[in-house]
């Protein structure tokens, strides 16, 4: 099927994200495969039932996953459509599954307390404690921090810039304690430098460019030390910081605008964990919640 035109597309000009865009030719080559396994060659040949039967197909996939794919073969089609390459989207009146709402994982402000309490004897320690601090000052979005250069540290101005998703470009406030550990790091970040000079600001062990994996793995190794049990993620931090600046009063407008939402409504399930926050604090201290 026609691809390389549609990733170009979704590339240069709709602006998607690699992470989208990987998920994109995934999720395409896969339905690829499954139509030619089945004899279909001609792309306006595919009906609605075939990609209905692909779907059945799949095994052991959650509804939030198969929503996706959907979406991944539904707006090939609409870019094909619109080309004129196909006379009708087979995708079109396919049901999506219903999704499971479920509430991000948080952590308490005395849980963040414990897993930014770094003692800092190495260089490893600087830069953990650093990346750890601005993922919950700042409430970036793990891939944005990796992707963070010197030069988008702002210190006279209290400020970060990143590239968010669509490639759009986002400036955050950051607050003392970035600031005076992003210090502390970049006085010792010449260390991680080794034959080959880099402008991005988190350096490995090889003085490349620090990973998504290679951070997760330092964050896991930290929770182990530290003996926290539950599941932490780096974006557990974003929704952390999130869910306490709405406790401690902040506007949702201006959590949407910190965390680069382009839609209030995604911004919106933080409301819901306060909400449930509240309700538990009403069951466990009003003296009037349980009748016994």
């Amino acid at each position: 099927m026609e691809f390389n035109d549609y990733i170009d597309y979704i590339k240069y000009e709709k602006k998607l994200s690699e992470e989208t865009i990987k998920n994109y030719k995934y999720d395409l080559k896969q339905f690829n495969t499954y139509i030619k396994e089945n004899n279909i060659t001609d792309i306006n040949k595919i009906k609605t039932k075939d990609i209905e039967n692909y779907l059945k197909h799949l095994k052991n996939l959650n509804s939030k996953t198969i929503s996706r794919k959907i979406t991944s073969i539904n707006n090939f089609f609409i870019f094909l459509l619109k080309e004129k390459r196909i006379d009708h989207n087979p995708c079109e009146f396919i049901d999506r599954p219903k999704l499971n709402k479920t509430l991000p994982d948080t952590l308490s402000e005395k849980e963040v307390e414990s897993l930014l309490n770094i003692p800092l004897n190495t260089i490893y320690d600087y830069r953990n404690k650093a990346m750890l601090e601005i993922l919950y000052g700042c409430g970036l979005r793990i891939s944005e921090l990796v992707n963070l250069t010197t030069r988008d540290v702002d210190f006279e101005n209290a400020i970060i810039r990143c590239i968010g998703k669509g490639s759009k470009e986002r400036i955050t406030p950051i607050n003392d304690y970035v600031i005076y550990y992003l210090k502390e790091y970049l006085e010792r970040r010449p260390l991680l430098i080794k034959k080959e000079t880099t402008d991005y600001l988190f350096l490995n062990n090889h003085g490349k460019k620090m990973t998504r994996q290679g951070f997760f793995k330092n964050l896991q190794k930290i929770l182990k030390e530290k003996g926290i049990t539950k599941y932490v993620s780096p974006h557990t931090l974003r929704h952390s910081f999130a869910t306490h600046l709405l406790n401690g009063g902040a506007d949702l407008r201006s959590v949407q605008i910190l965390l680069g939402h382009s839609d209030i409504s995604t911004t919106k399930i933080y409301t819901h964990i306060s909400n449930e926050k509240v309700k538990k604090d009403y069951k466990n201290f009003h003296p009037r919640s349980n009748k016994e």
